[in-house]
């Protein structure tokens, strides 16, 4: 059965766990596809004279969707489109949200244009990089934002958001926290340089140079920075298990310097970390789960670690929603009784409002 608006065609029952890249959740109720601005704006209408509830999905690389899938509408953005414009030494890129996100790395580095080669090889789209604001290797699209197009749905109308106005921090924003649902990302507009890439992280320094490259240029950083994923099983491929995740599961914990020295007692060891804003410290979330006792490969026999890297979470055949989740909270625990520390999720939950465990794996303190 299908039903019909002037814009945008509405299916029912459509399985979503074939649209995330972990592979987990029920069906939607509602499935529309957004090709223009217009059928975003059709879709929106659509739900609000049913009253049903409206989900944007992009790339489904940072999804869990709940084993009873989701009561309302999906709309898969599909909203295409990509223009540059030039001016010395400034290149402004504008792609529409359903565009992909590495594509759109490949197509830039190609033009020696440099602000997001680190970011390479991060599965999705262009519309869910400013509501992550998703960063790696030291870069993260904040930087580089010039523009978000919008359809806000509080309003009713299209609007552009400048990079200030997105409260962009830490793998967050103002579409993930104060204003979450009000905004429909249609489209971004950044703005580069051509330039010699600035590289600040010292696992891809070492891979540069290890590869004898005094000088690189955009495409040299990108390439080092696809073989470091591909060996962290961080680039989807349908012939490697250990991709069938949702990449990083947790956060980076961002710490007070006193916190890293008393984790530091109880590891007897070094706690690895980069100074960030306020006098804290940013340590690894991957470090912190090998120390709480849980080891790459560890785990169930649906779901588990990554053999490859301990912040996977990876469906390793037949898992359920709640085999990941109920796992990603046995490694918060595991980490908060060891160091009392609190990881925070990365990807975005669907269908599990009000969830228990859910909301133990958003909650950021005791």
């Amino acid at each position: 059965m299908a039903s019909r608006s002037p814009a945008v065609a509405m299916r029912e029952g459509v399985p979503l766990s074939e649209l995330s890249t972990i592979g987990v959740g029920g069906p939607a109720r509602w499935f529309a596809r957004a090709e223009t601005n217009e059928d975003v704006r059709a879709a929106h209408h659509w739900c609000v004279e049913r009253g049903l509830p409206l989900f944007v999905l992009g790339g489904g690389s940072n999804i869990i969707v709940s084993d009873g899938g989701f009561d309302g509408a999906v709309l898969s953005m599909a909203v295409g489109g990509l223009a540059t414009s030039h001016a010395g030494d400034e290149t402004r890129v504008t792609a529409g949200a359903g565009e992909s996100w590495d594509r759109l790395v490949d197509w830039v580095v190609g033009q020696d244009v440099s602000g997001i080669e680190c970011l390479s090889g991060i599965p999705g789209t262009v519309g869910g990089t400013p509501i992550q604001n998703v960063g790696a290797y030291g870069q993260e699209v904040a930087s580089v934002i010039e523009r978000v197009t919008v359809f806000d749905r509080t309003r009713s109308e299209f609007a552009d958001l400048t990079a200030a106005e997105c409260g962009f921090s830490y793998r967050m924003s103002r579409f993930k926290v104060d204003d979450d649902g009000r905004f429909i990302v249609c489209g971004v507009s950044f703005l580069l340089r051509q330039s010699t890439p600035t590289l600040s992280y010292p696992e891809l320094m070492a891979e540069i140079e290890r590869r004898g490259i005094a000088h690189p240029r955009p495409k040299d950083v990108r390439d080092a920075v696809l073989a470091i994923r591909r060996r962290k099983g961080m680039v989807l491929d349908d012939g490697d298990p250990d991709t069938r995740s949702v990449g990083s599961f947790f956060m980076n914990p961002v710490v007070s310097v006193d916190d890293r020295e008393r984790i530091a007692a109880l590891a007897h060891d070094r706690v690895p970390g980069f100074p960030v804003a306020g006098g804290q410290v940013k340590i690894p979330a991957a470090w912190l789960i090998e120390r709480a006792g849980l080891r790459k490969g560890s785990g169930e026999q649906t779901v588990g670690l990554s053999r490859k890297h301990p912040l996977a979470i990876v469906n390793r055949g037949g898992a359920t929603a709640r085999d990941v989740i109920r796992f990603a909270v046995r490694v918060k625990r595991a980490v908060l009784d060891w160091c009392g520390v609190w990881l925070r999720p990365e990807p975005v939950f669907v269908g599990l409002d009000g969830d228990e465990d859910v909301d133990f794996l958003k909650k950021a303190h005791g």
